[in-house]
């Protein structure tokens, strides 16, 4: 039996997270993926290609049908487990339009929480520190992130400065010289 996963009407990234959330939790096996884009469509399919996954595409009536196979490898998977750490400055992912902007950083939140490849330490600075505070979108995500394991932080005088302490919602409140210490002892950091 092939399985359908039916993705008509969802927006980046959920497609292909709730593609790769089935084929985590099969060793082998097939499924048909419906999407009503072109980007859901490119995207599931570089998803497919990445994985070494078969694959084709078929378009009927506006559709997209993406017909994934998994098929069983007894490989040795080798890990090369690096520690890195994500650096959040702003409130907004890129510059340009603020709106465009919030939503990518709520997008980039919800993917990093279903990533399979965690950051060791989220440390929120400047702008940034609005996102572990009431009013943020990104609450859900970021609780998703904590109970994986990973470490959020929101700098204290970014805090202050922007007079929301009393409104952190998630992490520690955390100061420079710690922040300095974990970018210097991570193997990557990543700053948005």
């Amino acid at each position: 039996m092939i399985y359908t996963i039916d993705c008509k009407g969802l927006k980046c990234p959920q497609p292909v997270i709730n593609t790769k959330k089935y084929f985590d939790s099969i060793d082998e096996g097939q499924a048909v993926i419906i999407v009503d884009n072109e980007v859901a469509k490119n995207n599931i399919s570089k998803f497919a290609e990445s994985n070494g996954y078969k694959f084709e595409v078929k378009e009927e009536e506006g559709l997209y049908n993406i017909a994934i196979e998994k098929e069983h490898c007894d490989c040795e998977v080798m890990s090369f487990e690096k520690k890195f750490v994500i650096v959040v400055s702003t409130d907004k992912l890129g510059e340009g339009d603020d709106t465009l902007g919030y939503n990518l950083m709520k997008s980039y939140m919800y993917a990093l929480s279903e990533s399979d490849d965690m950051p060791s330490d989220i440390i929120f600075l400047n702008g940034g520190v609005k996102l572990t505070t009431e009013g943020s979108a990104v609450i859900e995500s970021l609780n998703a992130l904590k109970d994986k394991g990973v470490n959020i932080m929101s700098c204290g005088t970014c805090l202050d400065f922007y007079n929301i302490k009393d409104k952190l919602l998630i992490g520690d409140i955390s100061n420079m010289y710690t922040i300095v210490e974990l970018m210097n002892k991570a193997d990557n950091t990543i700053k948005l």
